[in-house]
């Protein structure tokens, strides 16, 4: 459509696309046919999740063990590098005659006991993820003994087995016990694959979902909103006066540049004097382009020179460019030409773009670009704002990342660079709900530098310019760690103490917190006594979608361990209206004014999130809180029989 066209994003990032990128930032994975559905549930179900993609395939029959082996490879899978110790073992286990090799042929004379011992070699392998057993019914071996054995070893290792008894009611009863097991196996070798996969995908999304990235980064300079709307005002009133919503690429390229993002110095010239001019003042060779609103891709209409190692030349391009701009769209405005220099290093051509999609807000694009980034649609989509891991994860999803880490003879590219690249670029599309869409095509990157050479930027007037004040971030579907809520304070004893929001990475500080409570504490917070933490509780209570609730906790630093001594929560409802709140400190750090100063920092936070009342329950017999609260203007309510109500209104 002529909306999409008006980037390459727009062109690339499809509903599909992103209905993807969304399960995965979910984590959910996304299967094609019923019976994967089906196998995928119930293998996570019995075993373990795959904490990487490094397969053994261990079969008593070639052929299956080679089209395991294709279907692993096909699926972005690896075989599992044997160490030393296991090659030497599996010497000693196999048959001379027998290769040692991934995948694993034991041989079509092998025993229920050779099964036995090589499956138990693997599974010591730390380069071993997961095991695959095929099992073909020949030979000496007995295929209920064998479901046997590997059933036995199943439950020995915390690695994913996944098995493949080939055949019908010869291993029937074979393959009813290894399910009894929680062993799952499959008809096909290629089944057992695609569910391993599916397997390490699902753990891979997982681990994206508890990935909480921060609101500002440490490395990114921050820039304060309203310096850059001053400095790029007038950009923007030249859009509203002519009528057009895209930034120039001068104008798109200064935007980056405030966001530490180093781009091709763009020049522009009016005349073909002023562009020899210009290339003369900044050196031979140089590259020239179209600058008109009305043309966005400039390949596409004859506006690129490249290469241009002389005035004469710069005189020639200029005029050659202009017109082919004019044939192409006699209607479009053309401003002049762009000189900037050439960059003829050897190197690689990215693209990182943004588009803000109707139902998911923006999203980010990054993969293999230039001229035929439309062509081979090599890309993966995230969703900012960013942060390192969730940027290498992008990388990882493409195929040019296998180019950028180094092919035969071609140089790695600067992967760093690229990272902290994107995770400014996501800064910049989180920090501004006016980007409808924007291009850097192509960055340019090699092993010692990245720099986007050319750079398009469509803007959202009426966002802009609208008076309605917005909050920070509501345009994003997931909420960024909201750093603005650190702050620092002394405890009575004069500890410094760090107040802040709770993080995913806090599950064991937090399990040791509650470990600091009495029974008298835990039963005030909980309303009863709980022995044992469950893992699902603690993830649930360091997981939090920042826009419904809030966790704060207080950090202690002492002999450089760090441990959290106090929490307070604060639990939004749908309305947004009321909150419930709750409060706990380590019996250690009480009688310290920590627990009024949580409950004060609740109640700012609440009224930063323009709620209107918050409440919250308490056992009768909790006075040292209740009577807390009753200082801080909280109406107390007292029901018989029933715990006590502390309310408070905000507004």
């Amino acid at each position: 459509s002529a909306k999409a066209a008006a980037s390459h994003t727009g062109a690339l990032t499809g509903e599909d696309a992103i209905y993807d990128a969304a399960f995965r930032r979910a984590g959910i994975i996304r299967v094609d046919e019923i019976a994967a559905f089906f196998n995928c549930s119930e293998a996570l179900a019995m075993q373990p999740r795959p904490t990487g993609p490094n397969l053994v395939i261990i079969t008593n029959a070639g052929g299956p063990g080679v089209m395991a082996t294709d279907a692993l490879i096909s699926k972005g899978g690896k075989l599992a590098p044997l160490s030393e110790e296991t090659h030497s073992a599996l010497k000693e286990a196999l048959p001379p005659y027998r290769r040692v090799s991934n995948p694993i042929d034991i041989g079509e004379d092998a025993t229920t006991e050779r099964f036995q011992e090589v499956v138990g070699i693997c599974i010591k392998d730390e380069n071993v993820d997961g095991l695959i057993v095929i099992y073909s019914p020949q030979g000496a071996s007995d295929a209920v003994a064998t479901a046997k054995v590997v059933s036995e070893l199943s439950k020995k290792t915390q690695k994913t087995i996944l098995t493949s008894w080939m055949g019908e009611e010869d291993v029937g009863e074979a393959r009813n016990l290894l399910m009894r097991n929680s062993v799952p196996t499959y008809y096909t070798p290629e089944q057992a694959i695609s569910t391993f996969m599916y397997m390490y995908e699902y753990a891979q999304n997982l681990d994206l979902l508890y990935e909480t990235p921060e609101e500002l980064p440490d490395h990114s300079r921050y820039i304060p909103r309203e310096i850059i709307q001053t400095f790029l005002l007038c950009p923007f009133r030249n859009i509203t006066h002519d009528d057009r919503d895209i930034l120039t690429e001068p104008e798109s390229k200064k935007l980056l540049e405030l966001y530490d993002i180093p781009t091709a110095k763009s020049y522009v010239a009016k005349t073909a004097g002023d562009a020899s001019n210009i290339a003369s003042r900044i050196g031979f060779p140089v590259v020239m382009k179209i600058l008109s609103s009305q043309i966005l891709h400039k390949t596409d209409a004859g506006g690129v020179a490249l290469n241009i190692k002389s005035e004469s030349e710069v005189r020639e391009h200029f005029e050659r460019i202009v017109n082919r701009a004019k044939e192409h769209n006699p209607h479009a405005v053309i401003e002049g030409v762009t000189v900037q220099p050439m960059i003829s290093k050897p190197g690689y051509e990215l693209i990182i773009g943004s588009k803000k999609d109707p139902v998911f807000g923006p999203v980010i694009l990054f993969g293999m670009g230039g001229v035929g980034v439309e062509l081979f649609k090599d890309v993966s989509i995230g969703f900012p704002p960013l942060d390192q891991v969730l940027v290498r994860r992008m990388m990882e999803d493409t195929q040019i990342y296998k180019l950028l880490v180094g092919y035969r003879n071609m140089p790695k590219a600067n992967l760093k660079l690229v990272e902290e690249i994107l995770v400014r670029f996501s800064r910049l599309i989180a920090d501004f709900p006016e980007i409808k869409e924007a291009d850097i095509n192509p960055l340019f990157v090699n092993e010692n530098e990245a720099i986007a050479l050319d750079a398009r930027i469509l803007i959202d007037r009426s966002l802009f310019f609208s008076e309605e004040p917005s909050k920070p971030y509501q345009h994003l579907i997931i909420r960024p760690y909201p750093k603005r809520y650190e702050t620092r304070w002394n405890m009575r004893d004069g500890r410094y103490v760090l107040i802040r929001p709770v993080k995913p990475e806090d599950e064991p500080l937090i399990l040791e917190l509650f470990e600091s409570f009495s029974e008298d504490t835990m039963r005030y917070r909980f309303f009863k006594v709980i022995k044992e933490m469950p893992h699902d509780f603690l993830i649930r209570f360091c997981n939090i979608d920042y826009d419904r609730e809030i966790g704060i906790v207080a950090e202690l630093t002492e002999n450089g361990r760090k441990r959290l001594i106090g929490v307070v929560g604060l639990y939004i409802e749908p309305n947004k209206k009321r909150a419930e709140f709750a409060v706990a400190v380590g019996d250690p750090w009480q009688r310290h004014g920590l627990g009024s100063k949580l409950m004060d920092y609740i109640i700012e936070i609440g009224k930063d999130k323009e709620i209107e009342a918050i409440y919250g329950e308490m056992m009768r017999e909790n006075y040292k809180v209740i009577k807390l609260l009753e200082k801080k203007g909280f109406i107390i309510e007292h029901r018989r029989g029933e715990n006590s109500k502390a309310s408070l209104k905000l507004s």
